[in-house]
């Protein structure tokens, strides 16, 4: 199914001059590099900002998927959800709001970051200098559509996945470090006997 049957897809605000971040008051904005590749959206790290008057259609509370626009890596995040206050979406990030009851946004966000879904991005992206993908092309994702209980099978196993490897290079990073003391260890008692000698 298309990505355009399962989604509202909007475009996020655009801003006038340069966003000026503020301490108190304003809104919570997702810019650009807000949005990591290959992570979920963190909420608790947006700066805010002193917009006034921002229509509904760019804000977002959580359960919406984000997909960057431009740049080299035109990926998807999942917004995890509910957000302790409802936060702007600034362009060149597109907001996809999935149909409920037809397609997870974890899931969306998962298909949309495969390989295949990734070719059809790169064999469509215009532009010399910046790379974008414009809406049509976003639109005609095709997205293998299981039912729920797969989608969410699909998606539990992905982050078990994500986790492990995670652990694996920390368990890596680690085994490096011990054999870097010991090897220290064993070189201080080498120049310790050698002295003695």
């Amino acid at each position: 199914m298309l990505l355009r049957d399962l989604c509202q897809i909007s475009s996020g605000f655009t801003a006038r001059g340069r966003l000026q971040s503020v301490s108190t008051g304003g809104l919570l904005a997702v810019q650009l590099r807000d949005v990591e590749v290959g992570r979920d959206l963190d909420a608790e790290s947006l700066a805010r900002y002193q917009l006034d008057d921002i229509p509904d259609r760019y804000l977002i509370r959580g359960g919406e998927v984000l997909f960057r626009s431009r740049g080299d890596h035109n990926t998807a995040a999942f917004v995890d959800g509910p957000l302790r206050e409802a936060a702007i979406v600034v362009l060149p990030l597109v907001i996809l709001r999935p149909h409920t009851g037809m397609i997870l946004p974890e899931y969306l966000a998962w298909v949309i970051n495969q390989p295949k879904a990734q070719r059809h991005l790169d064999a469509e992206a215009q532009g010399t200098n910046i790379r974008m993908i414009p809406k049509a092309v976003l639109e005609r994702i095709d997205i293998p559509l299981p039912d729920l209980e797969a989608q969410s099978r699909t998606v539990a196993i992905y982050k078990l996945a994500r986790r492990e490897g995670a652990l694996l290079r920390n368990l890596a990073d680690r085994r490096e470090q011990l054999a870097g003391l010991i090897l220290n260890g064993q070189a201080t008692l080498t120049r310790k006997k050698g002295l003695q000698q």
